[in-house]
């Protein structure tokens, strides 16, 4: 037996994956979240199909080979759902209480298949709830970037998140 072993008749220590509660984050801290995610052309079709976004920009090979690109783009709201997603073990997994609002959503450069995004996140503001006392209010500002570099998603989302277990809710 080492000392990392558990004491014969004891269970190891289980640590779970979580995301950070509202007073483990560090207002003005960048978080950069990984892996990257690798779109398909199978993940665009699908997420269209399923939220019946008809665009024949997103769905129609040959029709989009006469736009200004050449070729189908992903979906956007594939692109937005794809940033916010790609923070949340790091930030929100099982510590956010509801999303309140996004804002200032906008996609510099279109995501092509195959394209990866990678993400990033600045903790802009945070602050008590005033009406729940075991809760606290945090702006974050998402940036997706592809795989050159070139930012083609920002987001600021507004979250209400909890306070960690024992914090007894005093400021």
């Amino acid at each position: 037996m080492t000392e990392r072993d558990p004491q014969p008749g004891t269970e190891p220590r289980r640590i779970e994956q979580r995301g950070l509660y509202f007073d483990e984050m560090e207002e003005g801290a960048v978080y950069v979240h990984a892996p990257g995610r690798t779109v398909t052309e199978a993940d665009n079709v699908l997420f269209t199909t399923l939220t019946m976004n008809t665009q024949s920009l997103h769905l129609d090979a040959a029709w989009s080979a006469g736009t200004e690109f050449g070729e189908p783009l992903v979906n956007s709201m594939f692109t937005l759902s794809t940033l916010v997603g790609l923070s949340v073990a790091q930030l929100t997994q099982g510590t956010i209480v509801a999303n309140l609002g996004f804002s200032e959503v906008s996609f510099p450069a279109p995501v092509r298949h195959g394209d990866t995004l990678y993400a990033e996140t600045l903790v802009a503001a945070k602050r008590r709830s005033r009406s729940r006392p075991h809760q606290g209010v945090v702006e974050f500002h998402h940036t997706a970037r592809n795989q050159h570099g070139t930012v083609v998603a920002v987001a600021k989302r507004s979250t209400l998140m909890q306070l960690s277990p024992g914090s007894g809710g005093t400021p």
